[in-house]
């Protein structure tokens, strides 16, 4: 869902979800990002990544996965070209964050890459607009979005690594997210909701359980080579479930429900499937797991 976590799809031909992207993208950052906070964990410390690591950031969203791996040293690069408002405050966290005193560093802007010395640079467009040739390559490339949750939400995973990987060091690390089984996230009855209500739209963005392969198959045909994988417990948890609501919406995976019928509509299915998972305290708890593979650049 992180995109999202999961990736946005356009509805249908000729209609915008009525949403507003900015309002969106404070929900993805303030609710919805940390989420995976134990995945990137893992996967960083898995590959010991520290100060000699130069990190590429795939659909980086607002940063905070690349903000994990500069606090631990890295340099980093955050790439995004589908989410403007969320690169924006990418831009602002990263540039608060690892600033110096005032006066240090360079001021970012819309129109170029943020920069604090060069350690940190975030990016809106493809991979290639990612590329310094005064720079080493990268050691390490993340497309921490996971996919296996819509129909289709690995289309383009393969082809954006694949484009990303010639930046990277002959055996780099490339990271994959995904899924976990069904049956270990309760979240998939919620992720349901989207399908119902969008449905009327025969939207390619149809819920689908996670397959065991999905993640070797995008990296076959990214031409990288499986190298580890894991499993990682990363349970969405909320104060309530107004914030619940806002947090999965931020996602974007709901976008076609609000096209096909309206936001009040599904903020109501909404609210009534995150019912069961709704604590005696008012707080919201789904358990779920995702994975993630290592694969290496040839």
């Amino acid at each position: 869902m992180t995109p999202t976590l999961v990736r946005q799809h356009p509805s249908h031909a000729g209609h915008v979800p009525r949403v507003d992207p900015r309002a969106r993208a404070r929900d993805w950052s303030e609710i919805q990002e940390r989420m995976l906070v134990p995945l990137y964990e893992a996967v960083y410390e898995r590959l010991d990544v520290g100060g000699g690591t130069r990190v590429l950031g795939l659909g980086c969203g607002s940063g905070l996965a690349l903000l994990m791996a500069a606090s631990r040293g890295a340099a980093v690069t955050g790439v995004d070209s589908r989410f403007p408002e969320r690169l924006e405050l990418a831009r602002r966290r990263l540039h608060a964050e690892t600033a110096g005193p005032p006066g240090d560093g360079a001021r970012e802007g819309r129109d170029r890459p943020a920069r604090t010395g060069d350690r940190v640079r975030v990016v809106e467009g493809a991979p290639r607009d990612a590329a310094d040739p005064s720079e080493p390559p990268f050691t390490l490339v993340t497309a921490f979005e996971p996919i296996g949750c819509l129909a289709g939400d690995a289309d383009g995973l393969a082809e954006l690594l694949a484009r990303a990987t010639p930046l990277a060091a002959r055996g780099a690390a490339v990271v994959l997210a995904g899924w976990g089984p069904p049956e270990r996230c309760a979240t998939t009855s919620v992720l349901r909701v989207a399908t119902k209500l969008a449905d009327p739209l025969r939207s390619a963005g149809s819920w689908r359980p996670a397959l065991r392969d999905d993640l070797e198959e995008v990296a076959q045909r990214a031409g990288l080579r499986p190298d580890g994988s894991g499993r990682v417990a990363c349970p969405f948890g909320y104060a309530d479930t107004g914030s619940a609501v806002r947090g999965l919406l931020s996602t974007g995976l709901f976008d076609a429900a609000i096209a096909a019928t309206d936001e009040e509509q599904v903020d109501k299915e909404l609210t009534e499937a995150l019912h069961p998972h709704q604590r005696a305290d008012g707080t919201v708890w789904m358990p779920n797991v995702f994975r993630y593979l290592i694969a290496r650049t040839p």
